[in-house]
Parts: C-alpha cells; structure tokens; sequence
C-alpha cells in the first residue's frame, strides 16, 4: 500500500465462502487486523479506525487474508460472531445465512426437542434420554462399518443417512449444533496450515 491509500478489503465468511461486506482499509487498519485478528477497517465516513463490532460485539474473526494478483484489493476470510450488517442481516447485501438440508434438519430436530409430538419419532428419542441417544448413534455407526465393509454402497448411504440423523439428535440433546463441530474442524484445519 503506498501512502495510507484506501485499498478494498471483501470480506469471505471461511466456512460458506459467501462474500458478507466490502469494507476499506488503509495501512493502519490492516496492521491492527493482522494483530487482534479481528476486522478493522478505516471509516471514511468517521475518518477513523473502525473495528467491525466494536459496539454491537459483531465481530469478525479472521481466518485469513489474501491480495489478489494486482494487490490493489485484500480478501479477508472470517468468522462471524453474529450478524455483519448494522441493519441486522446476515450480509450487508441483505442475502440469509446459507443451508444445506443437514442444517433444515437440525432445525426440525430442535423444533421436536422444543414442540413434542406424541407421533414423532424424534420425541420419543428424546423422551428415552442421552444414553438411548447415544446407544442409537453408535449402533447406525456399526451398520455403517459393516455396510461399507461388505461394498454395498446403497446400504451405505441409508445407514450413514440413519447416522446423520441420530448424530444430530444427539447434539440437540446435549445444546450443541453442527455448526459446533463446523468450528472445530476449521479450527484444526487452520492449525494444519
């Protein structure tokens, strides 16, 4: 950066790859990004340092970050605690917070956990307890072994589909999500490279 020039910074969440914002930084507020490893733009409407959260704790946590060919433009990879947008949405291009079925289904895993119904199956593992839980996802975790063992790939996916499924009712029993386990294995990742 020449003379604390103004360079766009497009901000990546590091899971999705969905761009959040466009923000701009100068060479102060790379400098402060790169040492708190939080996003920190230089505001040209405040004519300051702005730290992305700094009053609605909305931070941005980086990943990593890249120049492009021209280095005339950063790429910050992040970790969003929260919204980005001020106006409260998940990208300040007004776009939802991308998910697969796997999040869908978690969602209706939690809604039976939240809601009973007396005709669900979901419920009932609930209504058995953590260990009937646990029990159940290491028995669909066994059958997968076997499945794959024997090359039978169609019993393969309906067994590791049943996996998936216990699996998440077992994070739901406990408070936890997938996007729990997300995080850590980005963590680890991260650590690898």
């Amino acid at each position: 950066m020449e003379n604390n020039q103004l360079i766009p910074a497009i901000i990546q969440h590091a899971q999705t790859n969905q761009v959040l914002m466009l923000g701009y930084m100068n060479d102060e507020s790379l400098t402060k990004t790169k040492t708190e490893l939080k996003v920190t733009f230089f505001s040209r409407s405040k004519q300051r340092l702005w730290t992305k959260g700094e009053t609605s704790g909305n931070f941005l946590n980086v990943v990593s970050i890249q120049e492009d060919c021209d280095n005339d433009t950063y790429l910050i990879k992040v970790i969003p605690e929260g919204d980005t947008c001020h106006k409260g949405t998940y990208t300040c291009f007004g776009e939802k917070e991308p998910t697969g079925f796997l999040h869908e289904l978690q969602g209706i895993i939690q809604s039976r956990k939240d809601n009973p119904s007396e005709k669900s199956y979901t419920t009932e593992l609930f209504n058995k307890g953590t260990k009937k839980i646990a029990q159940k996802v290491g028995e669909e975790a066994t059958e997968v072994i076997l499945e794959a063992m024997d090359n039978k790939k169609d019993l393969l996916i309906e067994e590791s589909s049943d996996l998936l499924y216990h699996f998440l009712v077992l994070l739901a029993d406990q408070g936890l999500k997938l996007e729990d386990v997300e995080s850590k294995l980005m963590e680890r990742h991260l650590k690898k490279s």
